[in-house]
């Protein structure tokens, strides 16, 4: 269609892997888990996150809130392997499924990773803890923060490793991401 821009055209410059397993194993610059507005490790991604990394890096984001919702903070990444954590609270308390929010905390957490020069990155499904959004929906507004970030030449990192959990989410995030031409 005349005006249209497709993303098969377009060239996205990052290496997309979705990944079934635990994201606090993985050797990247930063993991992106999903928080609240109290910045307390308890989604379970993030409680297994914290148990692997140490108590600190709760304290650490804690210190830091309340945050708004769209929004992303970072700590140290504790004893794992990654050097840093950023905690992305893309659903409010109010757990509404708001698309602008959570693409705005997905952008928040690309601008940090960004600002601290982090070029690998992994990242748990942010907005389907506690059913939210679904795999399908999350992994669509991800798709739609990349390409932006792309289109407006914002940093995006030069790898990025989609952690889920189950075969479900591997489909859904795999079906999202590769018309990007990256996923794999």
């Amino acid at each position: 269609m005349a005006g249209q821009r497709r993303t098969s055209e377009m060239s996205i410059p990052i290496e997309i892997d979705v990944w079934q397993g635990e994201i606090a194993e993985l050797e990247v610059d930063a993991i992106l888990v999903p928080a609240n507005e109290s910045l307390f490790m308890t989604v379970p991604t993030a409680r297994a996150v914290k148990q692997r990394a140490g108590e600190t890096v709760e304290s650490d984001a804690v210190a830091q809130a309340p945050v708004a919702p769209g929004t992303a903070v970072v700590t140290s990444g504790g004893r794992l392997a990654a050097p840093y954590i950023v905690h992305v609270v893309g659903v409010g308390h109010d757990l509404v499924a708001n698309d602008e929010r959570l693409r705005s905390a997905i952008d928040a957490a690309f601008d940090q990773a960004g600002r601290l020069g982090l070029p690998r990155l992994a990242t748990a499904p942010i907005g389907t803890e506690r059913g939210v959004f679904d795999p399908e929906r999350a992994a669509a507004v991800l798709a739609g923060v990349i390409v932006a970030r792309a289109e407006r030449d914002a940093p995006l990192p030069a790898t990025l490793v989609v952690a889920v959990a189950s075969a479900a989410e591997v489909a859904a995030y795999r079906a999202a991401l590769q018309p990007l031409g990256a996923a794999r």
